[in-house]
């Protein structure tokens, strides 16, 4: 995976929002971690593992957008735009709604081109991997030096925890990288976790580096839009 292509960039999307949102001066680390750590939330949620209490643990990782002119045949679709509550009355729909996922199959009916699979657990660890390039540039933790020494200490790492334990300690470090010293060990070890993290879900490098451009083509295409 070419860390410093995605860096760069990430860089070139982060300077555009804080330009065209008129952030400059701004400390936004705050906010980057906050964000981080939701995005991490919303991956888990949609890994599921962690779920004792629901017969349904299996990871979300096949979905289709397909919601065009026939909603009769439509598959579930992930509600990016709103919270569904309001659709749930809904008796032309509420057949397609799965009461433990927030979805929205109403939002794209009429529009016959939404047809592609979606991998929700790819995308929501993509987007946490938004926000770690974002931390990075932010702290100056991108040279080809810290690149290099992300790369070695994840091969040479040995992290026991469940996968479980891998959510909730990159939370805490995240937090950690804000109120702490010594922030490029900090964000070595969050590099370092992530990676696991993905390796645990069943992602491959090419694989999420093609999620993350993806993506990053979205949010470029988002900020036009007025996002």
């Amino acid at each position: 995976m070419n860390l410093q292509k995605m860096f760069e960039m990430q860089k070139v999307l982060d300077d555009r929002i804080i330009k065209e949102k008129g952030l400059e001066g701004q400390d936004l680390l705050p906010n980057l971690i906050l964000a981080l750590q939701v995005e991490l939330a919303e991956c888990a949620n949609e890994w599921r593992g962690f779920k004792h209490w629901s017969n349904n643990q299996k990871p979300r990782t096949k979905v289709s957008t397909n919601v065009g002119a026939n909603p009769e045949n439509a598959a579930f679709f992930r509600c990016e735009n709103h919270y569904c509550g309001e659709n749930l009355n809904k008796d032309d729909f509420k057949h397609l709604l799965d009461p433990d996922y927030e979805i929205c199959p109403v939002c794209n009916v009429g529009d016959v081109t939404a047809f592609r699979d979606k991998n929700p657990l790819l995308e929501e660890y993509v987007d946490c991997l938004h926000f770690i390039l974002s931390i990075g540039n932010k702290l100056g933790l991108n040279s080809k030096k810290t690149i290099s020494s992300i790369h070695l200490s994840y091969l040479s790492s040995t992290i026991g925890f469940n996968t479980e334990r891998l959510f909730s300690s990159l939370m805490s470090t995240a937090y950690r990288l804000q109120v702490m010293n010594g922030k490029e060990e900090q964000f070595l070890d969050l590099c370092v976790s992530f990676f696991i993290l993905g390796e645990r879900l069943g992602f491959k490098w090419e694989q999420i580096e093609a999620a993350y451009m993806d993506k990053n083509a979205v949010n470029h295409q988002r900020q036009q839009e007025g996002y």
